[in-house]
């Protein structure tokens, strides 16, 4: 196995663009997202650049035309009946939560802002094995655990337990039972000493809550930290 890309370098690349509807602003865009560079592998170095060009490329065009049009309707509307038009705003930036031992982990936050009271922000995820640039699935990091959802969803809810008590406005009432049914294996990161489970927006808190981020250590788990040395 190559042992060789350690860690990346990375740079970022981004996009600006504000759209005008009859020489008005109606839509400002920005795009921030990552370009690595390996020491050794560029085919694993392409497979990953791909994946965060597509990324940032598929943000811009639901932008473009999802986005775009609603925000050209409420314009034509408020312009219509003489009231303010909030123009509307479109914003993805990224993250490197791990960059070491040949794993390499990022998230993105996608920011939409529609005219309304406040916008809506949505967190995804990815986790690179460095040395084949193959997806890290969370069941990898439990080495065929079947049981690994049962025990992370535990571990969150003891610490949300503790949390609750001091703070109880932080989450929704049944919190528990929404942590259990609003898991997803897919919302995770890695970090040096802890692996972040994530909540989006709403899931089981209120809007000001945020997105609510688990940081779990390893040892609690019963897993590894990561290493050049593990297969996921």
């Amino acid at each position: 196995m190559n042992n060789l890309n350690r860690k990346a370098d990375i740079s970022t690349r981004k996009i600006s663009r504000t759209f005008k509807y009859d020489k008005t602003p109606v839509l400002t865009l920005n795009i921030e997202y990552p370009s690595i560079v390996l020491p050794h592998g560029s085919s694993i170095q392409s497979r990953i650049n791909m994946h965060y060009n597509n990324y940032a490329r598929n943000f811009y065009r639901y932008a473009q035309m999802t986005m775009l049009p609603n925000a050209i309707e409420q314009y034509k509307e408020a312009k219509k009946n003489g009231y303010p038009f909030n123009p509307h705003e479109a914003m993805m930036v990224y993250t490197v939560t791990l960059n070491d031992n040949c794993k390499l982990s990022t998230f993105f936050d996608k920011y939409e802002y529609t005219g309304g009271a406040h916008g809506i922000t949505i967190r995804s995820s990815n986790s690179w094995n460095l040395q084949t640039g193959h997806h890290i699935k969370m069941a990898d990091l439990f080495e065929g655990n079947r049981q690994y959802r049962k025990t992370v969803i535990r571990e969150i809810q003891e610490m949300a337990d503790k949390e609750y008590a001091e703070n109880p406005g932080i989450y929704f009432e049944n919190y528990k039972q929404l942590i259990e049914e609003n898991f997803s294996t897919q919302n995770y990161n890695l970090t040096p000493h802890n692996l972040d489970v994530y909540y989006q927006q709403y899931e089981i808190a209120p809007y000001a809550t945020g997105i609510v981020v688990f940081s779990i250590p390893y040892e609690s788990l019963g897993i590894k930290k990561p290493s050049c040395f593990e297969r996921y």
